[in-house]
């Protein structure tokens, strides 16, 4: 939000409130109001006025979102397609039609269940607390554990093997435009770390996942879908109806050379998708430097940008020097994300290895 969606806000010369319930958090100059943004209608109470748009790039806000727009009359997301995505129980059910696959609250799992299964919370985020398990017992030790620390619902999914892939989209409600694709390299069992993703042409299973995304009722602003390919057939892991994070966005952005977030407001705004061409985007890395180790971080760059002969390195950190590091095995162990667009693979990969190698991250 600070370096994209308000400063795009900017640019198209709109006035911005922002509505939070941590007004603490955020680096915004204009009207912050506090408000318990999980409940529509406590957005629409503190709303003065008649809003152009109503949005959050929230996993968590969507569907309250899209129902404070639709309270004004406002183009939005179909609050049931925004619930559907939220929660992985609801998706598996709605898509059990077009693509069974085995999913049962993680308490009530049944003994002929088609292990290796994935446990995980019904309505998570960042690969947190996503185990993969391999019998009951493993089952048990794993729900046990995360209840330790958390007590909303947890779902038990059958193991989706292939390779993993994101898709990358963004609609106006009459057309749904393919942005790209990104191909996830994941860190070893039992965790789901996202370690790197590249650029990649979508594959060509995609129209499966777009006929599934149909499906759900997903059609207008940003959506990250997350799907694996196996055997010719896609499969949805889950679907994130917002733009795609760890600043991915931002590579995404300056890889398409197209205004990004203007055109998600505009789009919100009511605006329809604009004729723009693409171009043909050249290779593109993003890879985070993760914690090894728990404690605090003592030595780390600042946000970097840099020219490695052909290859453009962006850094931004997700932690600043000072901050506690305790490694959860999730997306939250990431000090920072390189980004990299250049002209192919091998100039990216050296670029990379010499930008990790020029800087330091120290935990003590």
């Amino acid at each position: 939000m600070t370096h994209g969606f308000l400063p795009a806000a900017a640019r198209l010369g709109l006035d911005v409130t922002l509505l939070t319930d941590r007004a603490e958090a955020h680096e915004f100059d204009g009207p912050v109001v506090e408000c318990d943004v999980s409940d529509y209608r406590e957005i629409v109470a503190r709303i003065d006025g008649e809003p152009a748009a109503v949005l959050s790039n929230s996993d968590f806000l969507q569907a309250p979102a899209a129902l404070a727009a639709a309270y004004f009359g406002l183009p939005s997301k179909d609050w049931r397609a925004a619930t559907r995505a939220k929660n992985k129980a609801l998706m598996r059910r709605h898509l059990a039609s077009m693509d069974p696959v085995f999913s049962a609250d993680a308490g009530r799992v049944p003994p002929d269940a088609p292990y290796p299964l994935v446990v995980k919370p019904r309505e998570g985020v960042a690969s947190e607390d996503v185990f993969l398990v391999r019998d009951a017992l493993e089952l048990a030790t794993r729900v046990k554990e995360i209840a330790a620390r958390r007590n909303d619902p947890l779902v038990a999914e059958e193991y989706l093997p292939g390779r993993l892939h994101t898709l990358e989209t963004l609609g106006d409600g009459r057309e749904l435009r393919v942005l790209g694709s990104f191909s996830t390299t994941l860190s070893p069992p039992p965790f789901f770390v996202e370690e790197r993703l590249e650029w990649t042409a979508p594959p060509p299973e995609t129209p499966q996942v777009l006929r599934q995304l149909e499906a759900l009722g997903i059609g207008f602003g940003a959506c990250h879908t997350e799907f694996v390919v196996h055997e010719g057939r896609a499969r949805i892991i889950e679907v994130n109806y917002r733009l795609i994070g760890d600043h991915c966005d931002f590579l995404l952005a300056d890889l398409l050379g197209i205004p990004l977030f203007e055109q998600i407001l505009r789009v919100h705004l009511g605006e329809s998708l604009p004729g723009w061409t693409i171009p043909q985007p050249r290779h593109a890395v993003a890879e985070p430097v993760i914690a090894d180790r728990s404690g605090t971080l003592t030595a780390a760059p600042g946000p970097l940008q840099m020219e490695d002969g052909h290859v453009r390195l962006s850094y931004r950190p997700q932690r600043t020097v000072g901050d506690t590091v305790a490694v959860t095995r999730t997306n939250r162990d990431y000090l920072g994300t390189v980004r990299a667009i250049g002209p192919g693979q091998e100039e990216i990969n050296a670029a990379l290895t010499r930008f990790r190698a020029a800087h330091n991250w120290t935990i003590t």
